[in-house]
């Protein structure tokens, strides 16, 4: 029978040679995910004996990551602003750097008791289950009214199991943009496809092989996305509503530009914890 600490050992030994750079983290997480061996109970008993069936799965899953396939589209889930999210190839992961995009539209939900946000590319659905989560509800009635859009219907149905696993309510529409959305909001967000089509190739491969390029590619210069929401978001925002993006770390000047020129105004630029530009957001202008 296999040991905890002989599989633990043999699994950082294929992470890295195969280059994997968090390949002892990564190995350990698997580890756990598998034998749901948390690390008080490996310190204490490293030499416990493993199952066949969990130790042929941890290999299968080892061997899987040394080709590069995403740790969290192996286990099933991800964490994101302390909530669990489900995901798959279909989807991309959430990242702790869109929870600054999470954080700043809170901020300004906060200014009402009733709120309305749209959420543009929704994919797993982390950004308005989170919103729709935080905002919370008052007095037992619900106060957000929130919408979630995606283009692919396999991403929704990530979305939609994720909603009823966070418990929060909140409609998913399938459309390109704009295209099912009806009525107007207070709040209109998105974390949109903006990595230039000639830069894709030269991701790592588990962003590039393993998830959407459909959620990744932002065409020729990576803006093409922020110009197209941007010029059709007046027709649903409210005056004085919100449009907040994620940004790549090198496109702030630039969005802020595409919101200038279409009438917004207090634009604010963001960095994430890294100190790069990470969110930029406008005001629509009072009509």
């Amino acid at each position: 029978m296999e040991t905890l600490s002989g599989l633990l050992s043999w699994g950082k030994g294929e992470l890295e040679a195969a280059s994997i750079a968090e390949y002892e983290l990564d190995a350990w997480l698997l580890l756990s995910f598998v034998t749901g061996v948390d690390k008080a109970k490996y310190l204490s008993d490293r030499e416990m004996d493993v199952s066949d069936k969990e130790a042929r799965r941890y290999k299968e899953w080892i061997l899987k990551r040394a080709e590069r396939v995403p740790l969290q589209q192996l286990t099933g889930w991800q964490a994101f602003m302390g909530l669990v999210f489900e995901v798959d190839a279909n989807v991309l992961i959430p990242r702790q750097d869109t929870e600054i995009l999470v954080e700043q539209t809170l901020r300004r939900m906060k200014e009402r008791a009733q709120v309305s946000v749209l959420d543009l590319c929704t994919g797993s659905g982390c950004v308005i289950i989170s919103l729709a989560h935080y905002h919370g509800s008052l007095g037992g009635r619900q106060r957000v009214r929130a919408v979630g859009t995606d283009i692919s219907e396999k991403a929704l149905r990530i979305a939609r199991k994720n909603a009823v696993r966070n418990g929060v309510e909140v409609s998913f529409l399938r459309g390109d943009l704009f295209e099912a959305v009806e009525g107007r909001f207070d709040l209109i967000v998105s974390n949109p496809p903006y990595i230039p089509t000639s830069v894709i190739e030269a991701l790592e491969p588990e962003v590039r092989d393993y998830e959407p390029r459909i959620a990744l590619d932002g065409k020729e210069d990576g803006l093409y996305f922020y110009r197209k929401i941007t010029e059709q978001a007046a027709d649903y925002l409210e005056a004085g509503g919100y449009l907040l993006y994620e940004i790549g770390c090198d496109q702030g000047k630039a969005v802020a530009s595409i919101l200038r020129e279409n009438g917004y105004d207090e634009i604010e630029i963001y960095q994430d914890l890294a100190g790069l530009d990470r969110v930029c957001l406008g005001k629509k202008r009072e009509e």
